[in-house]
């Protein structure tokens, strides 16, 4: 095997590990999210199953730039990115809406514990992800993987932005804190929206800003 095809396996591996993780981060998100009242961490855990969508078009592309470097984004991967885009859009529909009320009616959720321990766990995994396919885009001069890689960052940030609200509710039981985190998570789902829309209308890999 050559320098490249053991790079672009690796680059492989890490798409696949990366969606299988987001299956199990959205599995039990969703649920301890649903069972705490924590709609921050459902919600965290709904953007992780959108992520598994865009992340089977991320290994799609690298088979099909392994085989061939210079050809254009097929039908697979922008029906890809259109689904995820239009997932995410609904998914912002639905926290930002629910936010809202919750501030409203004045609803706490009972815990933010495990917010927190999947909050640190999301970031430790999702920072080893971003320097693995930095350190793999660059040996390949891949644009198309250093630019899922700054993606893969942007799951840091929410990663984080979860670890806040869900922190500051277990130390001080802020209770609409829980909504103001949801709504952060629900701009960053919003952008990663149009981003697969743009990527979806051309040929650029957009690195996800």
């Amino acid at each position: 095997m050559t320098a490249t095809g053991k790079y672009y396996r690796i680059a492989f591996g890490l798409a696949v590990f990366t969606i299988i993780y987001n299956i199990l981060e959205g599995l039990i998100s969703t649920y301890l999210g649903f069972e705490d009242e924590s709609l921050a961490l459902f919600g965290f855990g709904a953007d992780s199953f959108i992520e598994v969508i865009s992340g089977l078009g991320i290994a799609h592309m690298i088979v099909r730039i392994q085989r061939r470097p210079d050809s254009n984004r097929d039908n697979f991967e922008q029906t890809a990115l259109r689904i995820t885009g239009f997932a995410f859009y609904a998914l912002v529909v639905a926290l930002v809406a629910t936010s809202l009320y919750n501030i409203w009616t004045g609803h706490k959720p009972l815990a933010t514990f495990w917010g927190v321990v999947i909050s640190i766990i999301s970031i430790l995994v999702m920072w080893a992800l971003v320097m693995g396919k930095r350190k793999i885009g660059k040996e390949l001069d891949s644009a198309p993987i250093l630019a899922d890689a700054n993606c893969t960052l942007v799951c840091v940030y929410m990663s984080i932005i979860l670890l806040v609200s869900s922190g500051i509710y277990e130390l001080w039981g802020i209770g609409y804190i829980d909504s103001i985190g949801t709504l952060a998570l629900s701009y960053f789902a919003f952008h990663e929206g149009k981003e697969c829309f743009e990527k979806a209308n051309s040929e650029k890999y957009c690195g996800c800003e």
